[in-house]
C-alpha cells in the first residue's frame, strides 16, 4: 500500500497528546473525537484548537496509556474513522527514555547452526525478515516477534551463510523494505544486507608501538582511488584496495610510489577518505563515475567500487582489512574519515524506513534541519543515534584494527556523543586519534552542546581542524583576494605567531590543533596561488608553497598534509572536485619525479620534526616556557630554548621569511657557534653548516639553526 486516503489525520505528537488535522469543510462548532478501544471508545479531551489555513488543528489529551506496536483508530462525532499515526512523539525525551536499547545484539548474528536477527523499530506494528538467494530471488519471508524496548527478533535454525536479507516494517499502515542499518556486509551497490561468517574475514594483525603523544603524529590524507589511478603510478591494481598492498613500486622515472613512498616520506598516519559503502558510484561500472565518498549508504560495510570483486561481500572486507595491515606493516597508522552527520538520501535511508522522523533533526517548524547542506542532519543527541555511532566506530576498531577517526562536520554532533565515542575508542586503543571539523553549522542543537572549536575545552582529547591556521597562513579559503602570511600579508603577522605556538588561546592543549593549509576540500594550495597571482614566477610560487608547508610541519600542534601537497598537487583549478573525473583528482605520480627536490625538502622537515621534541611540545605550559618570539615585527622568528631534554640540541632558532624584495640582518641570540640545518631550499640535518651569529635572510622560506 503506497498511499492511504484519510478523511482527516491524527498524530501522536507527545506521549499523551494527539494532534488532529481536519479539513475546514469537515469542521464544526460541536466537533469531538474519540479513541477506539477493544472495550469501546474513550472521548479525547480537546485542549486547544487553531486555524491553520485549509485545516483546523486540534490538540487533544490521550485518555489512556498508548501502547506502541499496535494500531489505534480515531473517530469523530459523525462516525468517520482514521488511524492514529505516529508523529513527533518519537523526538521526545519520554520516547527516548522508554525505548533506549543498550544491548549489543542488533543486526544479524551468525553461527553455522543458527542465525539470530534483531532490529530496533519501536513504532512498527508488524515486522518481517525477508531472505533472498544470491540471484536476488526471494527465498522466504518470516514474521518477526516484538520484544523489549521496541526491538523485533527472529532465530532460524540452519546455515544461512551468504544469504541476502532485508526487513519489512509496517508503520502508519505503510510497508517499507529496508536494509539492516547494522549489516556488516552488503550485496553489490548495497541493495541487500548479506549474512556472513565473520571468522572467514580474519586477517593477521601487525602490532604497532604505542604512540606517546598526538603531537608525534604527522597525518597524510588520501583517497583510495586517487592514490593509484594515475597511469604512471607504477601500481597494478589501479583505483583499488589492493594497490595499497603493493610494495617496492616505481613510476616510469624509477622513483618510489605507493605505500613504499609513504613510508619513505616519513608521515605517521594515513587518513583515508570514506571507505564505508556510499552512493553515486555504480559498483558494477566504477570507472564511469567518481565520488569522494561523503554520501553514506551503509555505515558498517566497506565500499565495493574499490574492490576487485564488488559482487563478493567477503572479498571487499578482506581487501580493506588487508589495506590496514599493509599500512601497519610499514609502520603507518590508519585514520578513517567517517560521515555520521548526514545520509545520502533521508527518505530512502534505512533509518527513515524503520523509524520515520527519529534519526534526523527538525527545526521549530517541523522541517528537516540542513546544517550539513545536504538536506538532513543526523540527530546524534538521541539515544539510539548516539548508540549507533558508538557501535559503528567500535566495530571498525575491533574488526578492522583502525587507529582513529576523522569526523566529517563534527560540529553537527553533540558533545556528549563525542565524549562517549572517545571513551569507547580509547578503551580499545589508548593512543587512538580522534579529530574532526569543528565548524559551527546552522542546526537546532544548542550552541553549548555542539562539538565546535569554541567548545574545544569540553572535549580536550579530541582534535580540531584549525581553519584559522589554514586561512592565516595560505589565505582565506573563501576569498581569493584575502591573502595569507606567506603572500607578505604582514597584517597576519601576530596571528601567525599564535598559530605557530599551538593555538593555545583557542584550544585546551596543542594536541587539539590540526595544523593544515590544504585538504581534499576547496582549491589545492598550488591552484589557489595560481589563481591569485597567475603572473608571479613559478619558482616564487613554489617558494611560498614550500614555506606554507614548512610552517605546518614545524609548528606546535599536529601537522596535516594533503596527499601530493609535497609535489605541488593541482586539480587543474577545480575547487570542489568531489565528483570530478580521475584526471582531475588523481595523484600525479609523474609530478612526484618532476618535483623530487621539493619532496626531499619536505621529507627533511618531517625528519627534523621527528628528531627533536622541541617541535612537538605537548602542553601549553611547556610552550610558554620554551618558545619565545623575536620582537622584530618585519621578520617572523622564534627561539626554542632549554630543550635538550626533548632532543639532540639545547637550542633551536627558526625563521619564516615571506618578503620577496626585502632582506634582513639577523643576529642569533647568545654567544657561541650556531649550526644551520635548514635553508629555504635545502636540509642539512646530516651535514650542518656552521654560521656566525649575524646572517643575512634574503630568500622566501624557512631557516632553522641549532646549537648545544
Amino acid at each position: 500500500m503506497l498511499n492511504i486516503n484519510r478523511p482527516f489525520e491524527a498524530f501522536l505528537d507527545k506521549i499523551d497528546e494527539v494532534t488532529i488535522l481536519i479539513p475546514k469543510d469537515r469542521d464544526g462548532e460541536k466537533k469531538n473525537f474519540s479513541l477506539m478501544l477493544n472495550k469501546g471508545t474513550e472521548p479525547l479531551f480537546i485542549i486547544d484548537r487553531m486555524d491553520i489555513g485549509t485545516h483546523s488543528k486540534y490538540i487533544c489529551k490521550l485518555p489512556c496509556e498508548f501502547q506502541f506496536g499496535k494500531t489505534y483508530m480515531i473517530t469523530d462525532e459523525q462516525g468517520t474513522e482514521t488511524d492514529l499515526q505516529i508523529g513527533s512523539v518519537i523526538r521526545t525525551f519520554e520516547f527516548d527514555e522508554k525505548f533506549a536499547y543498550p544491548a549489543s545484539d542488533l543486526g544479524a548474528n551468525y553461527s553455522k547452526e543458527r542465525t539470530d536477527w534483531k532490529v530496533w523499530a519501536p513504532t512498527a506494528t508488524h515486522m518481517k525478515l525477508r531472505l533472498y538467494l544470491q540471484n536476488e530471488q526471494v527465498f522466504e519471508t518470516y514474521q518477526m516477534t516484538r520484544e523489549e524496548k521496541g526491538t523485533w527478533s527472529i532465530s532460524l535454525e540452519g546455515d544461512y551463510d551468504g544469504y541476502y536479507y532485508t526487513y519489512l516494517a509496517c508503520i502508519n499502515l505503510l510497508w517499507n523494505e529496508a536494509v539492516d542499518p547494522y549489516t556488516k556486509a552488503v550485496s553489490i551497490n548495497g541493495k541487500y544486507g548479506v549474512i556472513i561468517d565473520e571468522q572467514k574475514t580474519n586477517v593477521p594483525k601487525n602490532n604497532l608501538p604505542h604512540l606517546k603523544s598526538k603531537t608525534d603524529a604527522i597525518i597524510y590524507e588520501a583517497h583510495i582511488r586517487d592514490f593509484s589511478i594515475h597511469e604512471n603510478s607504477g601500481l597494478v591494481h589501479k583505483g583499488k584496495y589492493e594497490a595499497w598492498l603493493e610494495t617496492l613500486t616505481n613510476n616510469s622515472q624509477g622513483d618510489p610510489t605507493g605505500i613504499s613512498y609513504l613510508k619513505e616520506l616519513g608521515v605517521t598516519h594515513i587518513e583515508l577518505l570514506p571507505v564505508n559503502d556510499f552512493e553515486e558510484v555504480d559498483e558494477k561500472k566504477p570507472q564511469d563515475s567518481y565520488n569522494w565518498g561523503y554520501n553514506p549508504l551503509h555505515f558498517f560495510a566497506p565500499e565495493g567500487s574499490y574492490s576487485k570483486y564488488p559482487e563478493d561481500p567477503y572479498k571487499r572486507i578482506i581487501e580493506l582489512k588487508s589495506v590496514v595491515q599493509s599500512l601497519h606493516k610499514q609502520g603507518l597508522r590508519v585514520i578513517l574519515d567517517v560521515v555520521f552527520n548526514h545520509v545520502y538520501s533521508k527518505e530512502n535511508s534505512s533509518f527513515e524506513k524503520l523509524l520515520p522522523g527519529y534519526y534526523f533533526r527538525y527545526d521549530e517548524n517541523g522541517m528537516p534541519s540542513n546544517g550539513t547542506g545536504v538536506g538532513n542532519d543526523l540527530a546524534s543527541e538521541r539515544y539510539m543515534v548516539r548508540k549507533f555511532i558508538v557501535d559503528c566506530v567500535t566495530y571498525w576498531m575491533k574488526e578492522f584494527d583502525i587507529d582513529g577517526f576523522r569526523f566529517d562536520l563534527m560540529g553537527i554532533h553533540d558533545i556528549e556523543t563525542m565524549n562517549q565515542v572517545e571513551a569507547a575508542v580509547l578503551t580499545l586503543k589508548p593512543d587512538a586519534f580522534l579529530l574532526g571539523e569543528g565548524w559551527d553549522l546552522n542546526t537546532p542543537l544548542p550552541l553549548e552542546q555542539k562539538t565546535i572549536i569554541k567548545n574545544a575545552h569540553k572535549v580536550p582529547n579530541i582534535s580540531f581542524f584549525n581553519d584559522q591556521f589554514r586561512d592565516v597562513i595560505k589565505g582565506s579559503t573563501f576569498s581569493l583576494n584575502d591573502t595569507g602570511f606567506v603572500y607578505e600579508n604582514m597584517g597576519k603577522f601576530d596571528q601567525t605567531k599564535l598559530l605557530i605556538s599551538g593555538s593555545t588561546t583557542i584550544f585546551a592543549n596543542p594536541e587539539q590543533s590540526i595544523n593544515y593549509v590544504e585538504s581534499h576540500d576547496n582549491h589545492t594550495m598550488w591552484d589557489r596561488f595560481f589563481l591569485f597571482s597567475e603572473t608571479e614566477e613559478k619558482e616564487i610560487k613554489q617558494a611560498r608553497h614550500r614555506l606554507a608547508t614548512g610552517i605546518v610541519i614545524l609548528s606546535q600542534g599536529v601537522p596535516f598534509l594533503h596527499a601530493g601537497q609535497e609535489f605541488f598537487r593541482t586539480k587543474k583549478g577545480v575547487e570542489n572536485s568531489y565528483n570530478s573525473p580521475d584526471h582531475i583528482n588523481c595523484l600525479n605520480w609523474s609530478d612526484r619525479s618532476s618535483y623530487k627536490d621539493n619532496i626531499e625538502y619536505i621529507k627533511g622537515l618531517i625528519k627534523l620534526r621527528k628528531q627533536h621534541g622541541g617541535f612537538r611540545l605537548t602542553t601549553k605550559k611547556h610552550i610558554e616556557k620554551h618558545l619565545s618570539f623575536s620582537t622584530n615585527q618585519q621578520l617572523l622568528s622564534y627561539h626554542l630554548r632549554d630543550i635538550g631534554v626533548f632532543g639532540p640540541w639545547e637550542q633551536i632558532y627558526v625563521v619564516h621569511h615571506v618578503q620577496l624584495n626585502l632582506s634582513h640582518d639577523l643576529r642569533l641570540p647568545g654567544g657561541g657557534e650556531w649550526m644551520q640545518i635548514v635553508s629555504p631550499t635545502h636540509i642539512f640535518l646530516d651535514s650542518p653548516t656552521a654560521v656566525k651569529n649575524e646572517i643575512k635572510v634574503n630568500e622566501i622560506g624557512t631557516y632553522v639553526f641549532c646549537k648545544n
